[in-house]
């Protein structure tokens, strides 16, 4: 049975007419949702049977904190959630001069074996479901008192793997009477699902896509990102291409400075030929240390010859601010457990 957060006003309507209820209790039901309530008791202007039934048929289940840990640093908090069935996923909260972002995960453990990435070394175990991205939200903005402006979809898991949840979540999260973050406030992150690029592109949305690219070529991406050899990179490109041309927004590509692998100035080199005439922003990030992989990151004066290399060929890029790496928050850290596996 569908969880009642993870459905809109329009389903909930039928619902509640099921139960004989008027039309405009689904309003009522799905505002308090999305304020985070933890039981219908405190739906104060709903009816109490409809409160018990509500109760009884569609029982709310709130994300228990395992750990939530706050950088010392620059107050970013890192949550590790503990869902209903007992799996476990982890959320940041960064707070940028902008506003408050979340950086939410999408599935329980990932499937797409990034070298680089935490995320995928427990396995994967299964998606999320809408309501579990929109409990990370509400609950680490209800725990922080920080109140979230922008989200992220670049956690644990790959979003566009969890297609049809994802985009019901950011229909919710965007809905006038939830909490109504605009779609331009969010980012989703892919590792380069080309099928899925273009089946995003025909929504029309205007979130922006954050393409993880990582590498110049096939040489360098077939090594660090197994998905390449599903999808290589021209291939990637093209649907980028497609992406931009449907939708009129500019994409933005992540790309971990890893040492020795791709931060060459003939790395550099060959980046710039591949995004010729693609409107697009590089966004360079400095490897975050990862305790199982050998990967190491560049030096700051290779990150920096790099990003001039890009931007004296009139490509933007900009160069990460780490956030949280003193509680393993920051990109490629987070993890479905708070468990090292030996």
């Amino acid at each position: 049975m569908k969880h009642i957060k993870s459905m809109t006003v329009q389903e909930i309507e039928a619902v509640l007419k099921e139960l004989g209820q008027p039309a405009f209790r689904a309003k009522q039901v799905f505002s308090w949702l999305h304020k985070g309530v933890s039981s219908y008791e405190e739906m104060s202007n709903l009816p109490n049977a409809l409160r018990q039934i509500l109760t009884e048929q569609y029982p709310l289940y709130i994300p228990k904190i395992l750990r939530r840990q706050e950088s010392q640093k620059d107050g970013t908090v890192k949550y590790l959630w503990q869902l209903e069935d007992g799996n476990c996923v982890e959320t940041v909260l960064m707070r940028y001069h902008y506003g408050n972002s979340v950086c939410i995960s999408t599935e329980v453990g990932c499937k797409m074996g990034c070298a680089f990435c935490a995320s995928t070394l427990a396995g994967f175990v299964r998606q999320l479901e809408p309501h579990e991205m929109l409990d990370q939200v509400l609950f680490a903005q209800i725990d922080s008192g920080a109140p979230v402006s922008h989200i992220v979809l670049m956690g644990i898991g790959e979003p566009l793997d969890n297609y049809d949840h994802v985009l019901r979540f950011l229909e919710l999260v965007n809905h006038k009477d939830g909490m109504n973050i605009s779609m331009r406030h969010i980012s989703l992150s892919t590792c380069g699902l080309v099928p899925m690029i273009d089946k995003l592109a025909e929504k029309k949305l205007q979130i922006t896509l954050s393409v993880s690219l990582h590498a110049p070529c096939d040489a360098v991406r077939d090594r660090i990102m197994p998905v390449n050899k599903a999808y290589p990179t021209e291939q990637l490109l093209d649907a980028c291409r497609r992406y931009y041309k449907a939708t009129g927004r500019r994409i933005s590509f992540e790309y971990a400075m890893i040492d020795g692998v791709n931060d060459t100035p003939e790395s550099a080199r060959l980046l710039i030929g591949r995004l010729k005439g693609l409107p697009a922003h590089v966004n360079l990030i400095p490897l975050n240390h990862v305790e199982e992989s050998p990967l190491k990151p560049s030096s700051k004066q290779a990150v920096a010859r790099f990003q001039k290399q890009l931007e004296d060929a009139g490509i933007p890029a900009t160069v990460r601010r780490s956030l949280g790496g003193d509680i393993e928050a920051s990109c490629g850290q987070l993890r479905r457990t708070h468990e090292r596996r030996e």
